[in-house]
């Protein structure tokens, strides 16, 4: 039987102060494996930014919140990160969440979870990055701005910043069960689900 080591990262605390580690984590393995799509979650463009300087020369896509996550009207991401993304060369995508679309319009209004909202809390057993990883590489792949045959490695966090990366073969929402996590790069070994619960109320 045939085997592959991959080394694991496990940061003993959860958030932003490890963005500068998991980018690099996420770019040496991107190197090795020959891998060219990036996916990156931000919210204010702190982290998309980052993200396209150091990945200069891959195909990245920056993942937003989608207008009116936090309130009507309102896009998170400011413009002078979106410009400085841009000039990095990477792509911005806004869209409805996969994971927190209509569904969370019928919990807010009716008080009970439908099926996206479970699937998310789900994988939030692996921490809030994982659940964003797996988030945005399904809107992604519905947007058409990655492949569904090939790996790309998703980079999330939790609340702000990156903490979490990881090596998939990305799928489109309504074949979401075809998606697969191939490894995982980095992650928070432990992490506060009561506090990341709250930031996506």
């Amino acid at each position: 039987m045939s085997e592959i080591m991959v080394q694991a990262v496990y940061f003993e605390k959860q958030g932003g102060g490890n963005t500068e580690r998991t980018l690099q984590i996420a770019k040496a393995r991107a190197e090795e494996l020959g891998i060219r799509t990036i996916l990156v979650a931000t919210t204010s463009g702190a982290t998309g930014v980052r993200a396209a300087e150091e990945f200069q020369g891959f195909n990245v896509v920056v993942v937003t919140h989608s207008t009116g996550f936090k309130e009507p009207n309102y896009q998170e991401l400011t413009e002078e990160n979106r410009q400085a993304i841009e000039a990095a060369g990477a792509q911005i995508m806004t869209c409805q969440h996969a994971f927190g679309g209509v569904g969370r319009a019928v919990r807010k209004k009716l008080g009970t979870y439908e099926l996206e909202e479970i699937i998310a809390y789900t994988l939030r057993t692996f921490g809030q990055g994982m659940k964003v990883a797996c988030e945005i590489a399904l809107m992604a792949a519905d947007a058409g701005l990655v492949r569904t045959d090939e790996p790309a490695i998703a980079i999330a966090g939790t609340g702000r910043g990156a903490d979490t990366a990881v090596v998939l073969r990305p799928a489109n929402a309504q074949t979401f069960f075809d998606m697969r996590i191939m490894e995982i790069l980095c992650k928070p070994r432990l992490g506060s689900f009561g506090e990341e619960l709250r930031s996506q109320s």
